[in-house]
């Protein structure tokens, strides 16, 4: 997908049909049971009766999509974990050994994982490979990426979503792995936002004092150094974003195209969704 392309495909994306919303709510009223008696819940099917265009909306097959990257900006020792991880943890998934995808076959969730950038490859069939480049560039001395690399990553997370859908899946949840990723997070909540790092950016899987404040460092010296556009969420991605990122980002946009309701998983999830 072009970069043109994406942004014909974003010009299709319409909001949720307040019609059937509204059609909900009073569905909801009618209800033999105390008003807002069920809380979120309610709040939750109107929301579901938007995307999918009707007053009664039912949810079949569910599923989890991961999308499995390496970033760069792990050589400045942001993380305490190996890169190695990444691909561990990816091919970890897709037999049922973490605890997301323990809790995915307790449920009868499917899980794809797709792997946009893992340092190596995972030799894994029931690993989806689509993989972009191994691994990105160390954003404290230069751009994670390039621009069509970014589209490029983002395009296999619209994609992937659409293959879920033909695949009978009616709601998807979306994360990633990619040890050094809450540090790109960081960095692309503060350029999307102006917030200080200090006041967005954790400890990721347990930095020491000296490791965090590095971590923060990092953060800061990309910003200055990459100066990302606000108002251009893909240059954002490219100069301080991860494949991962940029994926989960497709991913979301797939799923408003393409009507099928998506869960968040976290900060990093969260950050990609915005």
């Amino acid at each position: 997908m072009t970069e043109q392309q994406l942004f014909e495909l974003l010009n299709t994306i319409t909001p949720t049909d307040a019609a059937a919303m509204c059609a909900a709510e009073v569905r909801q009223a009618s209800l033999a049971k105390p008003p807002h008696s069920l809380g979120r819940l309610e709040d939750i099917s109107v929301r579901l009766a938007g995307i999918f265009g009707t007053e009664r909306p039912t949810l079949g097959r569910t599923g989890v999509l991961v999308f499995a990257a390496d970033n760069g900006v792990c050589a400045e020792g942001v993380s305490c974990a190996p890169q190695s991880v990444t691909r561990e943890q990816a091919v970890n998934m897709t037999r049922g050994l973490t605890g997301m995808s323990t809790l995915a076959r307790f449920f009868g969730d499917e899980v794809l994982v797709t792997d946009v950038g893992i340092l190596t490859d995972t030799h894994c069939p029931a690993v989806r490979g689509r993989k972009i480049r191994y691994g990105t560039e160390d954003l404290a001395v230069r751009p994670a990426m390039l621009r069509s690399e970014a589209v490029q990553a983002i395009s296999v997370g619209i994609e992937t979503v659409r293959e879920a859908k033909g695949a009978g899946l009616t709601a998807v949840g979306i994360g990633e792995m990619g040890i050094g990723n809450t540090t790109t997070s960081s960095a692309v909540l503060c350029a999307l936002t102006g917030a200080s790092v200090a006041d967005v950016t954790g400890r990721g899987g347990g930095l020491t004092d000296a490791g965090y404040q590095k971590k923060l460092a990092v953060i800061e010296t990309a910003l200055a150094l990459h100066r990302p556009d606000k108002n251009d969420p893909i240059d954002v991605l490219t100069k301080v974003g991860g494949l991962d990122l940029a994926a989960m980002t497709g991913a979301y946009l797939g799923c408003a195209a393409e009507h099928i309701p998506a869960v968040v998983d976290g900060f990093i999830s969260i950050v990609a969704a915005l």
